[in-house]
């Protein structure tokens, strides 16, 4: 708890360019948090270099995502939004906690195998170790709620078992993380390719709707959406295609699938298309602009990382300081 509050923590990685899926998944949602918890938002750029980076893009990229937070509506008053390597206390609790996590625990985690397999030329110990860094991400602000989804459930599993098996031994010393259950975030799945999740890495750009794509563009790629030959439009697992469509169309205007299944009865897809293409302008346009406003408006975005990051430290170095002291550390002089 932090102010009476509850404290959450979520973050994404300054790689790739954001996509819908990012958005209506994840980001639009955390907006509506800020009043019910305490929120800190990270730029996981430290996570980013378990694959090789281009430095300078690497750079431009998290600027973009921290810049994108604040144009999604994160206030960075509200919020703490600040830079992953920033803050060091996340690489010096990460040490410690190594020293508390079991090889059979990394081995198991599949997120490893499945980058391992993606990038055989480059599994470095980073890659390996990498769920004790986002374990120290969560114990670092004493999170009490992680939003996750399915594919991260095993890295809040294994940040649990982590963070009891310290407490055991030294006290109490970290809160144990629960999932953050509420409003789930839609689901959107890739455009040529339903049966996967849209991805800000897919290889092909007709895949995926990114933050930055100009109405043209939106609009050029969901009519080569793939959908099928029944011709109907329904929302049935049978039709993923058309299922996806729905989905997103659901998640920009706020309808269930009910309402926009009828909306669309007797309709053809190219009719479905160009709704669901209208309607993702219509949201992706004004983030645009008031991209453009922040980016042209660098003093103010300085400050918010300076003052975020400062609060960001203070919080970690509270958490940092308790557990040094629990394990034996000498006490640093002030």
């Amino acid at each position: 708890m932090l102010d009476g509050k509850k404290v959450l923590f979520s973050g994404m990685q300054a790689t790739g360019n954001l996509t819908l899926g990012n958005y209506l998944g994840a980001l639009k949602n955390w907006v509506s948090l800020s009043d019910e918890y305490e929120c800190f938002y990270s730029v996981v750029d430290m996570h980013s270099i378990t694959v090789r980076q281009d430095p300078a893009v690497l750079r431009k990229r998290a600027r973009t995502l921290y810049t994108l937070y604040v144009a999604a509506g994160l206030d960075p008053e509200k919020n703490c939004i600040y830079y992953q390597s920033h803050v060091s206390g996340h690489a010096e609790l990460a040490w410690i906690l190594n020293c508390f996590t079991y090889m059979g625990e990394l081995n198991r985690m599949t997120q490893f195998k499945d980058k391992a397999a993606k990038h055989a030329d480059n599994i470095n110990a980073g890659l390996f170790t990498y769920p004790v860094l986002m374990a120290a991400d969560i114990l670092l602000y004493q999170t009490d709620v992680v939003p996750v989804g399915i594919d991260q459930m095993q890295h809040l599993e294994i940040t649990r078992d982590i963070a009891e098996r310290m407490n055991n031994i030294y006290g109490d010393i970290f809160t144990i993380p629960e999932a953050y259950i509420g409003k789930a975030g839609a689901k959107i799945m890739s455009l040529q390719d339903p049966s996967k999740k849209m991805s800000k890495s897919d290889e092909n750009p007709n895949a995926s709707i990114y933050l930055m794509d100009d109405a043209d563009t939106v609009m050029r790629k969901f009519k080569r959406a793939v959908t099928d030959s029944e011709g109907q439009i329904l929302y049935r697992d049978e039709q993923p295609g058309v299922r996806n469509l729905l989905d997103i169309y659901c998640a920009v205007r706020g309808i269930s699938p009910d309402e926009a299944v009828k909306e669309f009865a007797g309709c053809g897809y190219g009719v479905l298309k160009e709704a669901v293409g209208e309607a993702v302008n219509a949201i992706l346009q004004p983030l645009q602009k008031r991209m453009a406003e922040l980016e042209a408006d660098k003093s103010y975005l300085d400050g918010a990382i300076r003052a975020n990051a400062e609060k960001a430290r203070y919080y970690a170095n509270k958490t940092l300081r308790k557990v040094q002291k629990k394990v034996g550390f000498p006490e640093r002089p002030r």
